[in-house]
């Protein structure tokens, strides 16, 4: 005999939290997908025939079709010297002009998004920062100090030196998967990787490995931040555009609300790979990659706080505002302080 229920018995509720959203709105989510995407497009830009020189062929590839400056016609007598120069610059010259030319407006405006959402170099640095935190304490060896052990949600970094035997390994397999890609972009791709399975490269494909192998190598485990701050040119011409534009967009700091830095560890200088200050003057800033890694760690140390986040992309007029916050006030002339 079954018994029944009574309808007005109390029901058992289980609380379910929602999960929180990310105080940044998955900004820096979105940007890893970005880079890995522009990662994979790198790697594989070669094999589909989007983008390199073939050495062998004489002519370059793009989008899979072939690119040749137009000389043999010139070799073979059937234009002259002024119709070659023709070719060469419609062909050679102005594309590249056209390219470098977008990616200095994309800067002049934006600043060096490139750097920072796209460029395959710049995922390696952040991620063997990460890395190398864990095994020393420090971004980078040539950082003086160590880091506070926690992210700016509050979850610990433990240090560990077993860390290394996974940090040194990785950059130096970065190296040799750059060096490897740099090749196809010169040399038939198939070649290059069918020479690799069957470990028999030739004599000018392992010169050409190991040496950037150990090159870059270096320059991962020593350099990283480093070389895109003072060698990279493509970041360095970036970096001059947007430094040109003063509407241009930018890390703002509510300096009036400084006051709210009290409660935090300076989260913001601490997350920056380029080892930046955040809410210092644009001049100071001159190689930020507008990553927003310190926008999003100033939302997430403030994120109980009313008045919300204290750093922010603005642009245009705010930019400017920005800026002047900064600027030493105007002195005050004898006459002035004079007059009633």
């Amino acid at each position: 005999m079954s018994r029944s229920v009574s309808s007005s018995a109390p029901r058992r509720v289980i609380p379910i939290s929602p999960a929180r959203p990310l105080p940044d709105g998955g900004r820096q989510r979105l940007r890893r997908l970005a880079q890995a995407g522009f990662f994979v497009l790198f790697v594989l830009a070669p094999v589909f025939n989007l983008l390199r020189y073939d050495l062998v062929a004489g002519h370059a590839w793009l989008l899979g079709f072939e690119w040749r400056a137009g000389l043999d016609d010139f070799s073979s007598g059937r234009i002259d010297a002024l119709g070659a120069l023709g070719r060469i610059l419609g062909r050679v010259l102005l594309p590249i002009l056209a390219a470098g030319a977008l990616l200095i407006g994309v800067a002049w405006r934006w600043g060096r998004l490139y750097c920072g959402w796209l460029c395959p170099h710049f995922s390696v640095v952040e991620t063997l920062n990460g890395l190398m935190r864990r095994a020393s304490g420090k971004p980078s060896v040539w950082e003086p100090r160590t880091l506070p052990p926690r992210e700016p949600d509050g979850r610990p970094v433990r240090q560990d030196a077993r860390w290394w035997l996974v940090t040194a390994p990785l950059a130096v397999g970065f190296a040799f998967v750059w060096a490897v890609v740099l090749l196809t972009y010169l040399l038939p791709p198939f070649q290059v990787y069918g020479h690799l399975l069957d470990l028999a490269p030739s004599r000018n494909e392992a010169i050409f490995i190991l040496a950037g192998t150990v090159l870059l190598s270096i320059e991962f485990l020593f350099a990283r931040h480093l070389f895109c701050r003072y060698a990279c040119a493509v970041g360095m011409f970036q970096s001059l555009a947007w430094m040109g534009n003063k509407d241009a967009m930018v890390v703002g700091f509510e300096r009036e609300r400084a006051a709210d830095c009290a409660d935090c560890y300076s989260a913001c200088d601490h997350v920056c790979p380029m080892r930046l200050k955040p809410r210092n003057i644009k001049r100071a800033m001159f190689t930020c990659t507008q990553c927003a890694q310190c926008v999003s760690a100033c939302e997430t140390t403030q994120q109980d706080n009313p008045a919300g986040s204290l750093l922010h992309w603005v642009a245009g007029t705010a930019a400017r505002r920005n800026e002047a916050a900064f600027a030493p006030p105007r002195p005050v002339s004898k006459q002035e302080r004079t007059l009633p």
